[in-house]
């Protein structure tokens, strides 16, 4: 796909950049702090993302997944860093709290710890395509509630009683509905790398 949309084949790059869209979502809710989040929307970064990148797909000059990815994440990263700027208030800098390089470089960490927790080795998903990619693919398939969970375990690291909160159960039904969430997960991401 990436050489298809190098030679401007119709469409090859809208296709290309498509299949990331879900993978970019899950590392702009990364970086969306809670200072941000009622700023901006994950899917809003997302397109902007994704209409930067088309724009300028003439200037990527990589031929693997992972050099696109890594563009994608730098575009990712400057459109949260001018969001940063433009709400950034007097006394508290939100670029301070959180590096933006640390938290999108951080998405990666946690898709491959998710990846583990399902049953799925690093080294095989791998083989086949990023974990990453293959894992946010997946968990756009769980339902809301169920990638909601993972999220606010893994990414926002909340506890138990937090969730619960946030999510209008009891602890032990957030804990439950987690481990659904992680059971279900496993053969979605083994669907994605067969």
């Amino acid at each position: 796909m990436i050489a298809a949309a190098h030679k401007a084949e119709p469409g090859a790059v809208e296709r290309l950049l498509e299949v990331y869209r879900h993978y970019l979502r899950f590392v702009a809710r990364t970086c969306l702090t809670s200072a941000l989040a009622g700023k901006a929307d994950a899917s809003d970064l997302v397109q902007e993302t994704l209409l930067k990148a088309h724009q300028h797909f003439g200037g990527f000059r990589g031929s693997s997944e992972g050099e696109l990815i890594a563009w994608l994440r730098q575009i990712l990263a400057q459109n949260v860093a001018q969001l940063v700027r433009r709400f950034r208030t007097a006394g508290r800098d939100v670029q301070r709290e959180r590096s933006i390089e640390d938290v999108v470089t951080r998405s990666s960490a946690v898709l491959a710890e998710l990846a583990a927790a399902s049953g799925t080795s690093p080294s095989m998903a791998a083989q086949h395509r990023d974990t990453g990619v293959v894992l946010a693919a997946a968990l756009a398939e769980l339902s809301d509630d169920e990638r909601e969970v993972i999220l606010l375990h893994h990414v926002e690291e909340l506890s138990w009683a937090d969730i619960a909160a946030r999510m209008s159960r009891s602890q032990d039904a957030a804990r439950m509905l987690w481990a659904r969430a992680l059971k279900r997960l496993r053969p979605l991401i083994e669907d994605k790398l067969s």
